[in-house]
Parts: structure tokens; sequence; C-alpha cells
């Protein structure tokens, strides 16, 4: 007859139970944080460039307004993730200003925004963590990490203050890509 066998069983018994239990939260925090499934899941967006509507003249007839005026453009370079695509940052005729994002390819993750910012592009891991050190604004959640897109540019906001833009995951303070804005 062995004596303490079923006891010390049923004595380990919470212990075993206590450290699934921690495993499990675990496991539960890391999938909310991560969000590794966005690995796989492209999201495209398709917007078409902004416009303005015809305005009606004095003698009743539409006169077209003038199109978007591209006052800055740029070409994404790769940082945490691959991204390429280009981005201008347009003017309309109404005096208000969009971000515009062209054939964006980046990957999909958790948070990430759109940032005007001030600070320098640099190229590699260099260049990952430095659009939060200076002035930068958001202009929103990135719409998909695939296609075209338009940002508006806040009222009040002067782009001219602004020398880069980021596509920023704000969960983990980091660069997905970036462009310099260079004015024509």
């Amino acid at each position: 007859m062995v004596r303490g066998s079923s006891g010390s069983r049923w004595r380990r018994r919470p212990l075993v139970i206590g450290a699934l239990i921690v495993l499990a939260a675990g496991l539960a925090l890391g999938l909310y944080w991560f969000e590794p499934w966005k690995l796989w899941v492209d999201r495209t967006v398709e917007e078409a460039l902004p416009s303005t509507s015809a305005a009606p003249s004095a003698s009743g007839t539409a006169t077209p307004t003038p199109g978007p005026v591209t006052v800055a453009q740029g070409t994404l370079i790769s940082h945490e993730h691959t991204t390429t695509g280009t981005v201008r940052l347009l003017r309309l005729a109404d005096g208000s200003h969009v971000l515009r994002l062209e054939d964006l390819d980046t990957s999909n993750g958790p948070d990430l925004r759109v940032w005007l910012t001030n600070a320098p592009v640099k190229e590699g891991r260099e260049g990952w963590h430095v659009f939060d050190d200076g002035e930068h604004i958001s202009l929103g959640a990135l719409k998909g990490n695939k296609g075209d897109q338009n940002y508006a540019v806040p009222p009040g906001v002067n782009p001219a203050d602004y020398t880069s833009l980021s596509i920023w995951c704000d969960r983990f303070d980091v660069s997905f890509g970036a462009a310099r804005l260079d004015r024509p």
C-alpha cells in the first residue's frame, strides 16, 4: 500500500489549475495586445481624389472650380514593416487641406494612425521612433493597409509646420513607414 500518493495529487491540483488560469489569462492578454491575426488580414480602401463641385455663376450656369493643388508630396519608406506608396498634401478650392495616400501597401496592425510631424525621416531602425519626439498631429486611424485614402487636415492646422508623415503604431510607439513631404 502506497500512502500519500493520492493526497499529494490533490494538493498539486490547485497549483496546476492556478498555473492554467495564469497561462490562459496571459494568452488572452497577448492576443488582445498584439492582434496577430491582422498580419494575415488586409483591408483595402479605394477613395476617389477629393473634388469640388461646380459653383453656380451669376448667369446661373455652373462654372467648374479648380481641382486640388498638390502643395507637398513624398514617397513612403519602410520602418518597422515594409511600406510603399506615395503621399500628397492637397489644397482644395475652399482652402482646406487633405492628405492623400496613394498605392499604399503596408502591414495591418493594432492602433495604426496617420500622423503629420515635424520630425526628420530617417532610414532603417534609426527612424522607427523619432516621430513622437517633436510636434505631431494625428489625422485619424489608418483606414486600410492598402489602397488610396484621404485624410482631412483639421481647420486651424498650418500644413507648412509639418515636414513628414508617419504611419504610426500608437500601441507600440513605432513607425511602420514614413515619407518626407517635399514642397514643389
